[in-house]
């Protein structure tokens, strides 16, 4: 029997409540979850892609089946391939994501028709949280620890206390 990988591809800066309720779910269908880190050239990082690495594999660690790479600079498509994901896990949270998701998902279906792209529907308490938001309140000094896992919040608030 094939074992069952899905590649789960973001830039998770940060990782939120959210993205882990979406990997632990996902962890559940699947024999392996793959957790890409991906730098997204559009987007100011807050963490550096060794410390998402780090942060993540942390909050992840109670998932066995979970582990957590970083890649930049190539297609997701590409990076499935070689890791031998035949699943990537999107997460969507209302109708602007599914809209976007779904051009990229055509794109990848094109790109390699093998790699099916399974979505999850958010739960509704995370509909209206994302990782740009969370950073343009942190950057205000609001308190955003209800959407964040306990060990990235901390290192929120140490990044804080270093400015």
């Amino acid at each position: 029997m094939t074992k069952k990988i899905a590649l789960f591809p973001g830039s998770f800066d940060p990782l939120t409540l959210g993205h882990l309720d979406t990997i632990e779910r996902a962890s559940h269908l699947f024999d392996e979850v793959i957790v890409g880190i991906f730098t997204n050239t559009s987007k100011q990082s807050f963490f550096t892609i060794e410390e998402k690495v780090d942060l993540i594999r942390e909050a992840c660690a109670y998932l066995p089946n979970v582990r957590v790479i970083a890649k930049q600079a190539d297609l997701t498509v590409n990076i499935a391939q070689e890791l031998g994901a035949k699943y990537l896990v999107r997460g969507i949270r209302n109708m602007k994501d599914y809209e976007y998701e779904h051009e990229i998902m055509e794109m990848n279906y094109h790109l390699d028709d093998t790699i099916e792209t399974v979505f999850f529907l958010a739960k509704s308490k995370y509909t209206h949280i994302s990782s740009s938001l969370i950073k343009e309140v942190v950057y205000f000094g609001g308190d955003v620890s209800d959407y964040l896992p306990k060990n990235i919040d901390e290192a929120i608030r140490r990044k804080q206390n270093e400015s």
